[in-house]
């Protein structure tokens, strides 16, 4: 491999076969997870990450797993992302959008049970979004996958204004989930030009 590839860190992805962001084709993709079944790259809870070393990645992702964690944990995590993160480096989070969730349960008049979309791993009701993937909870038995906090787009936000000082927001409807790229420096013309983020 290329001493100058970028690397890419994804946090609690569960499998590499889960795909990721087609922006991070021909980067060198690691996985991390508290899991040891899952084999990861890295085996380490998100909430250490300041263990590891510094500066060795050009990119964190986390897809649908700070919702994990305990507010008062998250600023802990996050400050591990920067930890792992070269100077130029960003993070891409996703996250359940919690106000437009609860904003269509009300005005559709849905019911904790009731089938909120359909995902590529099978229905996702209001419940699976607030407290964590039911069927996944009761398959797997562990409480990983259980939800201890949830974010609107300000929440995020405000907590990841916390430990970067580059912060850009925007929901994704479609998913009910918000989605946020974080960088400990101003972005590169690269980055703003791939991302399509605001001067």
């Amino acid at each position: 491999m290329a001493a100058n590839t970028r690397r890419v860190l994804n946090v609690g992805g569960a499998s590499k076969a889960i795909p990721i962001p087609a922006y991070y084709a021909g980067w060198r993709h690691d996985l991390l997870d508290i899991d040891a079944g899952v084999q990861p790259d890295v085996l380490c809870d998100a909430r250490e990450m300041t263990r590891l070393a510094a500066g060795g990645y050009d990119a964190v992702y986390c897809s649908h797993n700070l919702e994990h964690y305990y507010r008062h944990e998250v600023p802990r995590v996050l400050a591990g992302f920067r930890h792992v993160l070269r100077d130029d480096g960003f993070v891409d989070i996703r996250v359940p959008d919690i106000a437009t969730v609860m904003q269509h349960a009300v005005t559709r008049g849905l019911d904790l049970e009731d089938v909120l979309y359909q995902s590529a791993g099978g229905p996702i009701t209001v419940r699976d979004v607030i407290y964590g993937w039911g069927s996944e909870i009761e398959r797997s038995g562990s409480d990983y996958y259980a939800h201890r906090t949830g974010f609107t787009e300000k929440s995020l936000r405000q907590a990841l204004q916390g430990a970067f000082p580059c912060v850009y927001t925007a929901r994704n409807e479609p998913l009910y989930e918000i989605m946020a790229l974080a960088f400990k420096t101003p972005p590169s013309p690269h980055y703003r030009q791939l991302f399509q983020l605001p001067d």
